[in-house]
C-alpha cells in the first residue's frame, strides 16, 4: 500500500493479517501525492524492494475542497493530488510494471462530467474562478484523459505488454467527502448515504479490483467501467458511456505535455 497516513496503514495491515493469516504478505509505504518529492520517494523505495507489480491501482483522491489551496508543489490542490501525483507515480513506476507485463488501473470519477466539458489552460489553478466542485471535476477529468492517451502512446510505440484501464466507483459510501468537504456538503452527502441512491464501499472497489484481476481477454482498455444502474451510481459493473470531451484527442495531447512540464517528469516511452 502507498499511504500518506501511517496509524491508519497499520490498522489496515493489522486487519488483513488477522483475516488471511500473520505470513499474510502485506505491507506499507509511505507516499503523499500532494508532494512530488514524497512520490519520487515511494517510487524509488518501490523500485528498491518490489520485484514485480502485477497492477497499480491509483484510487487515491481528495474532494470539493471548499476553497483554494495548494500542493507543496504550488498546484491546486484536487488536480495536484487527483491528477499530478498519480501521473508522476504512474511514469516512475512504468519500467517495473512493463518488466512484470502489469497493468495499470486508474480510479476516475462521473464528476468528470460534472464541471466545464475541458481543460482550462489558461488557469490551471483556478486563481480566478475557484469552484469546489468544477475544481474537483477537472482533476478527474484530467486523469481519464490522461488514462487514454498514455493507452494510445503505448500502442504507438509497439508496447502492448502493459494493460490500461479506466473505471469509477460510482455513488460509494467513502470518506472521501468527509475528509476534505465543506460542512454543508459533508452533511449532504451523509444524509444521501442513508438512501438506496449510494452503495457500499466494498461495491465502490469492485470496478477496480475488476480491472485488476480480470482476465484481459474479458475486459476493453477503451471502455470506462463502474456501476451501470441509475446514473451510474449503484448496480452491476459493466461499460458506462464516456462523454464525448473526455476523449478529445487534441486536448488530451496538450494535457500531457502540460503534466510532463508540471511534474518534472518525461516518459521514456
Amino acid at each position: 500500500m502507498l499511504n500518506r497516513n501511517e496509524k491508519k496503514s497499520g490498522k489496515a495491515i493489522d486487519d488483513l493479517k488477522e483475516e488471511f493469516g500473520a505470513d499474510a504478505k502485506v505491507s506499507f509505504i509511505k507516499m503523499d501525492l500532494a508532494e512530488l518529492a514524497s512520490v519520487r520517494n515511494a517510487a524509488e523505495e518501490v523500485i528498491k524492494n518490489v520485484p514485480r507489480i502485477d497492477a497499480l491501482i491509483c484510487n487515491a483522491a481528495i474532494a470539493q475542497v471548499p476553497t483554494q489551496e495548494f500542493t507543496k508543489d504550488g498546484f491546486e490542490s484536487q488536480l495536484g493530488v487527483n491528477h499530478y501525483g498519480h501521473f508522476l507515480l504512474q511514469g516512475l513506476l512504468y519500467p517495473r510494471i512493463e518488466e512484470s507485463k502489469g497493468r495499470i488501473v486508474v480510479v476516475g470519477s462521473m464528476g468528470y462530467n460534472m464541471g466545464i466539458k475541458t481543460i482550462q489552460f489558461g488557469d490551471m489553478n483556478w486563481d480566478e474562478n475557484y469552484h469546489p466542485n468544477n475544481v474537483y471535476s477537472q482533476s478527474k477529468l484530467a486523469q481519464i484523459m490522461s488514462a487514454y492517451e498514455l493507452q494510445d502512446r503505448l500502442k504507438k510505440a509497439g508496447k502492448s505488454d502493459v494493460k490500461v484501464y479506466v473505471c469509477h466507483p460510482g455513488a460509494s459510501a467513502t470518506s472521501l467527502i468527509s475528509t476534505s468537504g465543506s460542512l454543508l456538503t459533508r452533511f449532504t452527502w451523509y444524509l444521501m448515504t442513508l438512501s438506496p441512491f449510494v452503495q457500499s464501499a466494498e461495491k465502490g472497489a469492485y470496478p477496480e479490483v475488476m480491472c485488476a484481476t480480470e482476465a484481459e481477454e474479458n475486459l476493453n482498455q477503451k471502455a470506462f467501467y463502474g456501476p451501470t444502474g441509475w446514473m451510474y451510481w449503484t448496480g452491476p459493473v459493466g461499460e458506462c458511456k464516456l462523454e464525448p470531451h473526455a476523449q478529445d484527442k487534441e486536448v488530451a495531447e496538450k494535457l500531457w505535455a502540460l503534466s510532463e512540464e508540471a511534474t518534472g517528469f518525461k516518459w521514456n516511452i
